[in-house]
């Protein structure tokens, strides 16, 4: 440092310090302004990527704010349809039950009423029957009893008593 201060000298100096300011001014003039255009260009750059990043933010929390109350809308009209479609079920199940107890009783009606004809024809086939074979059974007695004029005669004289106290 001594040997600095020792050979100092004032013309080197004054043309360092030329040379300096000329150096200054055309780093001024011709790369100070593109250098600082550019740093601020870079920071305007990143303030605008902060703002963006702020309302891509913003604008994800509404979306999934907007995301939760589909959800919940959604959420609530399957709780609507899976109570409709309960309710519909039961109402099915009611009806087809109604309508199965109505057929029965259509049914059974039909069995009673078919029941009810076929004994009436059995019951007249049956009179049928016997009226026949109650005539057959007469004839043969009558044609027995007419062959013979004793039982003639008693058969006419049991009639005719029979008349008297009718």
């Amino acid at each position: 440092m001594d040997k600095l201060i020792n050979d100092f000298s004032f013309g080197l100096f004054f043309w360092q310090l030329i040379i300096m300011i000329v150096i200054v001014v055309i780093l001024g003039k011709f790369a100070w302004k593109p250098i600082v255009n550019a740093l601020e260009a870079r920071e305007e750059g990143i303030t605008d990527a902060l703002a963006a990043a702020e309302n891509a933010k913003r604008e994800m929390a509404n979306l999934k704010a907007d995301n939760e109350k589909l959800l919940a809308e959604a959420r609530a009209e399957r709780d609507t349809l899976l109570k409709e479609a309960r309710e519909i079920k039961e109402k099915l199940i009611a009806d087809a039950k109604t309508e199965a107890e109505a057929q029965g009783e259509k049914l059974i009606a039909q069995a009673k009423a078919t029941i009810e004809s076929e004994k009436a024809a059995a019951i007249l086939d049956l009179k049928t029957q016997v009226s026949s074979i109650s005539i057959e059974i007469a004839e043969k007695l009558l044609k027995d009893q007419l062959s013979n004029k004793e039982a003639q005669a008693k058969l006419v004289e049991k009639m005719l008593d029979d008349v008297k106290l009718n």
